[in-house]
């Protein structure tokens, strides 16, 4: 019997995520499975996409719905509960819809071998959307101070308008949650002070596609140590990688 999987958000363009499991399933020999994209222009149209399509067990969640879309699931796995965001949905075998967060998991491991143990700076989280809450929870986790930065300020959010030498020397981790400078607009990048980076820096971007974006070649030019976001995709979950899910972070 097929088995279907696939990812909702729009747009996909960006998204390499069908090809990457295609090309999985081949290589493993994992018969009777697919990977579709699925760019529903509105999160409303979940219900009806498990509707239509029958054989379809498990989506991965992106930009814009891993905050929208909790409304639509029947259950949390206590974590993304926790965060308010899920990137990962699996249809149980009562039809309902349990939602989880592999991208904790997959940030987390990332945070932990890009980040020596001696580290004791905080961490600049530049957005404030679903990918954003996950990386909040693995840094406060990891006991490491955070801020913030968006456009505007807010509730314990500050604007890039704010970030001079004393704020970019006490936060030496940076962690780019947005999409800018994904593809196709390559040629964009959050509005860091990078005249502030130093060689102490540590910069890591969610964007996976391009490779090298903007904020990390920037990051690169001074000296920073930098971490592409494909390096992120790898890291499998081990409790959703049984449970007949698609167990990957989808930044």
């Amino acid at each position: 019997m097929k088995r279907v999987f696939g990812l909702i958000g729009f747009p996909l363009s960006h998204s390499f995520s069908r090809k990457y499991f295609t090309e999985k399933f081949a290589n493993e020999g994992i018969e009777d499975t697919v990977y579709e994209n699925y760019p529903i222009e509105q999160v409303d149209l979940l219900p009806s996409l498990f509707t239509n399509e029958g054989a379809l067990i498990g989506l991965n969640v992106t930009i814009p719905y891993k905050e929208v879309v909790l409304p639509f699931l029947d259950a949390l796995a206590p974590d993304a509960a926790e965060i308010g965001a899920v990137n990962t949905i699996k249809r149980c075998a009562d039809g309902s819809l349990m939602g989880f967060n592999s991208d904790i998991y997959g940030f987390g491991e990332t945070l932990r071998r890009f980040v020596p143990s001696t580290f004791s700076s905080g961490a600049l989280i530049l957005g404030t959307g679903g990918a954003s809450k996950a990386v909040n929870y693995v840094c406060s986790k990891m006991g490491l101070p955070v801020q913030s930065v968006s456009r505007k300020d807010g509730d314990s959010v500050i604007s890039y308008n704010d970030l001079d030498v004393a704020v970019m020397s006490e936060f030496r981790l940076i962690i780019n949650t947005t999409p800018l400078g994904m593809h196709p607009d390559i040629h964009q990048s959050p509005g860091l002070p990078y005249e502030l980076l130093t060689p102490e820096h540590y910069l890591i971007d969610l964007i996976y596609n391009p490779a090298m974006t903007r904020f990390l070649t920037e990051g690169e030019h001074r000296g920073c140590m930098i971490k592409m976001g494909w390096k992120c995709l790898s890291y499998k979950p081990r409790n959703l990688g049984k449970s007949g899910t698609t167990p990957r972070v989808s930044f």
